[in-house]
């Protein structure tokens, strides 16, 4: 190469690293291992022999003035950047990559020119430390990397470069979003490029999801910066941006749960195959009457009975709907039932475990229709205790979808023989739990409804009409179909997922309890169930066994335990071993206890919002528990549960007392509602 030089000398014109890009300077004066030199930019600096690129030249006379210096320098410089322009560096790395793993720059150059000069091997050093996903400079070496390297690199950068979009822009957007939330405004928002605005939204449907991965995690990091650290801010976000409504349920995003039933479209030709069969199968029903109960708005009806007596006592026939018929375990239907767990009932509306053509179509126990059913049948004493018990596989057409309304008036009348035996039966069976130390817990039902949509929908609370002895018969016959086949399976060795609560009970939790400041008293001596493959008692319930069967069209687990009773009635072998059911249960619960969050705080939501419309209006309450700063009181017709400061109380306190209370802060998305006024009653 002309003018170049085998040491650095004063004269010469090199390049060093400056804020990660090479830069023009000319030495003034060389000592060991240090240099005096002038850079491009007009200023003198000491540099460090050792920091000078392996690429350095020419050399001109030492003796020359500052401007002739400068101008030398301006000349390179812009010849330089002419030819780094020109260089196609993915072409040499093409012609390098598979020929050497590193090479001098001098290596590189001779693919390209025959005679480089200094201005050609440097602008060639610039491009080649520019493209970092390509080469790796280890001085005086370039690294070359292989494809399957340069390809991940080239990734990597893409999603760098992508986040650094979506941060820059996010920074904004998300600054102007919440001003315009705490001042009431309409955002006003710059125009973003459209895949930087789509990764925005997803950021935050991530943080509202609570499933963001570690990418997405870094950006909300970054561009939340300077915003209140409150819990849901992204929701509030989402939601003052328009991508997400006024009142958006979080708790389904949480639960990875999709509202309605358009998830099932993508599972078309599986639910057409199961109609198929369902027509190959189908058989002549018997001739039993079944009847259901159930109330005026269910669709999904899972269970029937018919019952007569008999000289022992009663003979109780329970048909449950058979949604296992020719399923097919372990399809992408199935994996996405499973998914979703269970129905889920809320104030604005409900929402179904299977696809509505099957859960609320095919396989529900419509009257007149035939349909698939697991019938067991019952031989009871008068006392209601099980003398045997017989399961069968069977089709059955319902008599009569009834009401708890109707059933009320039928019981009250006294004019319908069939369902006086049901209610005979169903007071002895509740009172065969209870002298087992059943603890039965009576509340007020509140029944919440949702009116209209916005910011400002209309919320209404009332309280369902007790229907005490059609409820009587429904729940005894269910808890006693759900004993009776834990027993019968333990006895078969029939392996089942069973609902168990071993746990021992003061004599004084047995009965019925509906005074709230009882019910508190008694649900502290309660465990949670737990869900296990051996059967166990349960003492709340007060049976020896329980499993969990007669809702198979709703929960999961049901449907489950369904297939595993159907499958040995049809073939004499359980579909799942002991300890396939083991296998599979950690993450049913950890399915049912997500999907259950949203049953269980999706309701109080709307209270607290319908809370928040009346706050100084004055409601009931009853002291429940009078010991601590925090004393707790009940409301039972709405079913909520508030602590208040015991200044605002006074200090004699006791349970039972009541209270006119109204609310101060009050705030729906937080779950958090304050008392801002006590008034003994």
């Amino acid at each position: 190469m002309n003018n170049t030089m085998t040491y650095i000398r004063p004269g010469a014109v090199v390049e060093f690293m400056h804020g990660d890009q090479p830069q023009l300077a000319w030495v003034l004066e060389e000592q060991p291992g240090k240099l005096r030199i002038w850079t491009i930019n007009k200023r003198e600096m000491k540099l460090p022999a050792a920091r000078v690129l392996p690429w350095y030249g020419p050399g001109y006379d030492p003796s020359a003035s500052k401007q002739e210096i400068q101008d030398k320098l301006n000349a390179h410089q812009e010849k330089r950047g002419e030819i780094h322009a020109g260089l196609d560096v993915m072409e040499l790395w093409e012609l390098a990559q598979g020929e050497m793993k590193k090479a001098k720059l001098e290596w590189f150059a001779d693919l390209l020119w025959e005679s480089p000069d200094a201005d050609r091997l440097a602008a060639l050093g610039r491009a080649m430390l520019a493209a970092k996903a390509h080469f790796k400079f280890r001085p005086p070496y370039f690294e070359i990397y292989p494809a399957e390297k340069v390809e991940e690199r080239l990734r990597l950068q893409a999603e760098e470069k992508e986040r650094e979009a979506v941060v820059t822009a996010g920074q904004d957007v998300t600054r102007l979003l919440w001003e315009a939330k705490s001042n009431g405004n309409a955002a006003k928002l710059p125009k973003l490029d459209p895949e930087v605005e789509e990764r925005l939204r997803q950021v935050l449907l991530d943080q509202i999801g609570k499933h963001a991965d570690e990418k997405s995690e870094k950006i909300w990091n970054a561009i939340r910066k300077g915003l209140p650290d409150i819990p849901h801010i992204a929701l509030m976000l989402a939601q003052k941006w328009g991508i997400l409504p006024p009142h958006h349920n979080h708790l389904l995003n949480e639960a990875g749960y999709a509202w309605g039933d358009e998830w099932s479209k993508e599972f078309s030709a599986g639910i057409d195959e199961l109609f198929k069969r369902f027509k190959q199968h189908g058989q002549e029903p018997e001739e039993t009457p079944f009847v259901s109960i159930d109330s005026a708005s269910t669709r999904d009806i899972d269970d029937a009975f018919f019952i007569e007596r008999t000289k022992e006592g009663y003979k109780l026939q329970l048909a449950l709907a058979r949604p296992v018929l020719d399923w097919d375990f372990g399809s992408p239907l199935d994996k996405a039932v499973a998914d979703r767990v269970s129905s889920i009932y809320l104030p604005e509306g409900s929402t179904h475990m299977m696809p509505e053509s099957l859960g609320t179509g095919l396989y529900s126990l419509y009257e007149d229709e035939p349909r698939p059913a697991l019938v067991t049948e019952l031989i009871l004493d008068k006392a209601g205790e099980i003398l045997s018990v017989t399961p069968r596989l069977s089709w059955v057409r319902i008599k009569a979808n009834t009401t708890y309304e109707a059933v009320e008036q039928a019981i009250a009348g006294g004019n319908d023989e069939h369902l006086l035996t049901a209610h005979a039966l169903a007071k002895a069976l509740i009172g065969k739990r209870i002298a087992n130390g059943a603890c039965i817990i009576r509340r007020p039902e509140p029944v919440v409804t949702v009116d209209g949509e916005g910011p400002r929908p209309e919320v209404t609370i009332t309280l369902k009409e007790p229907c005490p002895e059609a409820e009587l018969v429904v729940s005894e016959f269910m808890i006693l179909g759900n004993c009776a086949l834990a027993l019968w399976a333990k006895d078969n060795n029939v392996p089942l997922l069973h609902r168990c609560q071993d746990i021992a009970l003061p004599a004084d939790a047995a009965g019925i309890f509906s005074d709230p400041t009882e019910i508190l008293q008694r649900v502290r001596l309660l465990m949670p169930a737990t869900t296990e493959v051996h059967p166990k008692r349960h003492a709340a319930l007060g049976v020896p066994a329980y499993t969990s069967i007669t809702s198979p069209l709703r929960r999961y687990l049901d449907f489950i335990n369904m297939a595993q009773v159907c499958t040995f009635l049809g073939t004499g072998t359980p579909r799942l071993t002991a300890d396939e059911l083991e296998t599979g249960l950690p993450n049913l619960n950890a399915r049912i206890h997500a999907v259950g969050q949203i049953q269980r705080f999706r309701p109080r939501y709307w209270k607290l919002y319908y809370l928040s419309q009346q706050r100084k209006k004055l409601r009931e309450a009853i002291v429940v528990e009078e010991n601590g700063p925090l004393p707790c009181l009940a409301m039972p017709d709405l079913q909520i549960n508030v602590r208040a400061p015991r200044k605002l109380l006074g200090d004699k306190l006791y349970p039972g007392q009541r209270f006119q209370i109204n609310f101060g802060r009050i705030d729906p998305l937080a779950n958090e509602i304050k008392i801002a006024e006590a008034l003994e009653d």
